[in-house]
């Protein structure tokens, strides 16, 4: 697909969720995954580190009941990933993934190359300011990613 095309189908998203623990943004981003996985995407989850997509591995396994998303923790790019859900803490390479989904506190190097991009924050103040950090990167890269506040939505 040449650059144009594929910038743009680009979407990249910001989603804000209430609360300041962790929870709903985990469930967020298994719900953004499920709903990808469906639409035939292989799917990059993006975190701090490991003990962050332990996290999000329990999450996947058991945030619905009836829901089932094929998925790996990947500790490094040379490993391969069948499923189409991958979950990582290092820098993940357009060529294996359409979208990805960001609870780390870094922007992947690639960015503006995927063909989706969701960024996941909350109330808790360093994970704000992280956002910031990453949605000021984004519009270095021309990019201005749609916001999704949901904390607007629901009583505190």
């Amino acid at each position: 697909m040449p650059a144009e095309a594929q910038a743009a189908q680009a979407r990249h998203w910001f989603y804000l969720v209430p609360g300041a623990d962790d929870e709903r943004r985990f469930h967020t981003a298994a719900k953004l995954a499920e709903k990808a996985w469906r639409q035939g995407h292989r799917i990059c989850i993006c975190c701090n580190d490991e003990a962050q997509a332990q996290r999000m591995d329990d999450v996947l396994w058991s945030f619905r009941p009836d829901a089932f998303i094929p998925h790996r923790i990947l500790a490094d790019n040379g490993m391969t990933c069948i499923e189409p859900v991958g979950i990582q803490w290092v820098d993940p390479s357009p060529a294996d993934w359409q979208t990805v989904i960001v609870l780390g506190a870094w922007l992947p190097g690639s960015a503006d190359q995927f063909e989706r991009l969701a960024l996941i924050a909350n109330d808790d103040p360093t994970v704000l300011q992280q956002a910031r950090k990453q949605y000021r990167q984004l519009e270095a890269l021309g990019i201005t990613p749609k916001v999704h506040d949901t904390r607007k939505t629901q009583s505190r």
